[in-house]
C-alpha cells in the first residue's frame, strides 16, 4: 500500500532507540524525510546511520532534551515545518506511590506531558495552512490499564490523551489529525528494564509473546499517512490483547 507521504517532512522524538527509533525507521521507509530527536548525540548517529543503511538517505538529527523549552525550541528550529510529528518520551521510573516527591510529578509532567504539548502547539498551525498534518503521540497501554507502581505514567499519559481529545477534534476539518498509539508489552529497552512486571505482562498476553518494533512502527506509519485523515482522536492498543476489552 503506498501511504503517500514520499516527500514529507517528519519530526520523531526519541528517536535513537526503541519505538522512536521503529517508527523513524517505517517512516524513512516510506520516503518521508525525517529528523532524529533525542538526547545523545552518539546514539542518535548510530541510529541515523542504520536508517541510512536499510533506506539509502541518512536522517537529520537533532540532541535536545524534550523536557526542557530550551530543548524543545531546538528540535522545533532544527524541524521548523514538520507535516508529521512523533512524540515520545521514556517513561517515568517505577515507584511506590507513597515515595513519589513533588520534584518527582514535576519531572514527570515535562517529560510525558508538556513535552509534546508544546511540540504540537509549535508545529500545528503550520499543518492547517499546508492542509495536512500527522501528529502521534507515543503514550502508553496504562491510560487503558492502570499498573501498580507506574502512577507517574499513569496520571502524566491520562493528562496528554485528554489534552488530545480537546485539540484534535478543533483541528480536524484543516486535514490535520491527532492520535495516541499506546504499546503494550513491546519488547524494546523500556520493557526489558522493568524486570519481574514485564514477564508478568507477557505472561498475560492473549497473542502469547511480546509484540516486535517493526509491528508497532507499522501502525504508527499508517496513523501518518496520507490515507488515516478520518482517523483522529484515538487512543489505539498494540498490545496483542491484553487490554480488557470496554464499552
Amino acid at each position: 500500500m503506498d501511504l503517500e507521504i514520499a516527500g514529507r517532512k517528519a519530526l520523531v522524538c526519541g528517536a535513537s532507540q526503541g519505538l522512536g527509533f521503529a517508527c523513524a525507521a517505517a517512516l524513512a521507509q516510506e520516503g518521508v524525510l525525517v529528523t532524529l530527536a533525542a538526547r545523545r548525540a552518539e546514539a542518535l548517529a548510530k541510529a541515523a546511520a542504520a536508517i541510512a543503511e536499510r533506506c539509502g538517505q541518512r536522517p537529520a538529527t537533532v540532541a535536545a532534551d524534550l523536557s526542557s523549552p530550551e530543548g524543545r525550541q531546538a528540535v522545533l528550529a532544527a524541524c521548523p515545518e514538520p507535516d508529521i510529528l512523533v512524540t515520545n518520551a521514556g517513561g517515568p521510573p517505577s515507584k511506590d506511590f507513597r515515595t513519589i516527591s513533588s520534584a518527582d510529578w514535576s519531572a514527570a509532567l515535562d517529560g510525558n506531558f508538556l513535552s509534546a504539548v508544546e511540540l504540537i502547539r509549535g508545529s500545528i498551525d503550520g499543518m492547517i495552512a499546508r492542509r495536512f498534518g500527522r501528529i502521534v503521540n507515543i503514550t502508553s497501554m496504562t491510560v487503558r490499564m492502570p499498573v501498580q507502581q507506574l502512577d507517574l505514567s499513569n496520571a502524566t499519559r491520562l493528562a496528554l490523551t485528554g489534552y488530545v481529545a480537546g485539540v484534535a477534534r478543533q483541528v480536524a476539518a484543516h486535514n490535520v489529525s491527532i492520535n495516541n498509539l499506546l504499546p503494550g508489552t513491546i519488547a524494546t529497552e523500556r520493557i526489558l528494564q522493568l524486570g519481574d512486571t514485564a514477564r508478568r505482562l507477557i505472561e498475560k498476553v492473549p497473542a502469547g509473546r511480546a509484540g516486535k518494533p517493526e509491528e508497532f512502527a507499522a501502525a504508527c506509519a499508517f496513523l501518518c499517512s496520507a490515507k488515516a485523515g478520518f482517523i483522529t482522536g484515538q487512543n489505539l492498543l498494540v498490545d496483542g490483547g491484553l487490554c480488557p476489552i470496554t464499552v
